[in-house]
């Protein structure tokens, strides 16, 4: 078949059908090959969720009629949204922010006071309503700014410096005295001050990070909990290792009306909140709302919790998500999933046979690795029993 042909062949799909894309977002952070290919995992099983075809690379699309569904590897602007023709959460798996700040842990925590510098769009009735759901801290637009928050955050102890747009934890540090704070702030120019800012949060140890959020596809809706755990990569350096999801059928609701321990119950209740204050970012939208909430010691030996960060993107548990999605789908009276993600380094790995192994190689910029997703265990709703029971 020549490439006219083929390009007739998609043409005439695309119109019969739809077709599911996955692309790299304007401006987006680097991205390694094992990375790509958990994304085109996630938007094949999106395909296949809606009898969709796929296709990589946004190139030369347009949106006809609502007939192409989106998956980029990151949160998209409003404007690149628009341009896609992306007008709500059913278009694309993931978020649609205002400003390129609102994607990144910078509207995690409020500024210093009125005075101190913001970009423009900055809501400080978002920080308002998540005092309660975040760990104590501030995000700062300037050094000036930083000094005057660290000297109060340090009288509580410890301070991690946290990057907005690095993820992985890679780029944190932690100061311990004010003279160990001016010193670390020097990795810091103030044009990438002023541009991204600089969150800075109290250090909490033996934190134990859960993910909590919800996803839509089609009709299907769930809510899911769950853990984090780290490995060792090719350099020994403990990186994220593996998220170990419980999904359920319902969203919040399902979340809401679970029976957790306290410490989980409190995370649902900060990971809402955080969401719910998005409204407070005019335009926002997403598919995907995953939230990170760390719970632990500060130095004092109070414990705390507080949520670290969202996520409105393809992520380290996608391919979980849609993995227990697409059960429901195929059996509506599966209620809940077990399932990890998970993500091993060097060339011992040895994933369980029932595994869908999304990556196993030589990644150009971390050697030898292997992705790959795992059902653990699905369990159908007894006799009379409803969703939200």
């Amino acid at each position: 078949m020549s490439d006219r042909d083929n390009r007739v062949h998609f043409d005439m799909l695309t119109e019969a059908t739809g077709v599911v894309v996955a692309f790299r977002a304007p401006a987006g952070e680097p991205i390694r090959a094992h990375e790509l290919s958990v994304i085109g995992t996630v938007a094949r099983a999106i395909a296949r969720l809606k009898g969709f075809s796929f296709r990589e690379d946004v190139a030369g699309v347009t949106n006809k009629a609502g007939n192409h569904y989106f998956v980029p590897d990151d949160s998209l602007l409003a404007a690149d949204a628009a341009r896609l023709g992306i007008r709500g959460p059913e278009h694309l798996y993931g978020g649609v922010v205002p400003w390129h700040f609102v994607k990144t842990k910078a509207i995690t925590h409020p500024l210093l006071d009125g005075s101190a510098d913001r970009p423009n769009g900055w809501r400080s009735q978002f920080g308002e309503a998540t005092c309660m759901a975040v760990l104590p801290g501030y995000t700062v637009f300037s050094r000036s700014d930083a000094l005057r928050a660290a000297e109060r955050l340090l009288r509580r102890g410890p301070v991690r410096l946290k990057p907005p747009l690095l993820s992985r934890g890679s780029g944190q540090v932690v100061a311990t005295t004010f003279r160990d704070f001016e010193r670390l702030m020097e990795r810091f120019s103030s044009s990438d001050l002023e541009a991204c800012g600089l969150v800075l949060e109290t250090n909490i140890h033996a934190i134990i990070t859960l993910s909590v959020g919800i996803t839509r596809i089609n009709e299907i809706e769930v809510g899911y909990h769950g853990t984090q755990t780290t490995t060792l990569d090719n350099k020994g350096q403990a990186v994220y290792g593996a998220s170990h999801l419980n999904v359920l059928r319902g969203g919040w609701r399902a979340l809401q009306n679970s029976d957790h321990p306290l410490t989980l119950e409190l995370a649902v209740e900060q990971a809402q909140a955080y969401d719910a204050a998005m409204a407070n970012y005019p335009g926002f939208f997403a598919s995907r709302r995953k939230y990170d909430v760390g719970q632990g010691i500060d130095s004092s030996g109070i414990w705390r919790s507080g949520v670290l960060e969202a996520s409105w993107r393809v992520g380290g548990s996608s391919s979980a998500e849609l993995a227990a999605i697409e059960l429901m789908n195929a059996d509506p009276e599966i209620r809940t999933v077990r399932v990890s993600a998970v993500k091993q380094y060097g060339k011992d790995c040895r994933p369980p046979e029932a595994a869908d192994i999304h990556f196993q190689g030589d990644d150009p910029e971390e050697g030898l690795i292997t992705r790959y997703t795992v059902v653990l265990q699905a369990k159908r709703r007894l006799p009379g029993q409803s969703f939200s029971s």
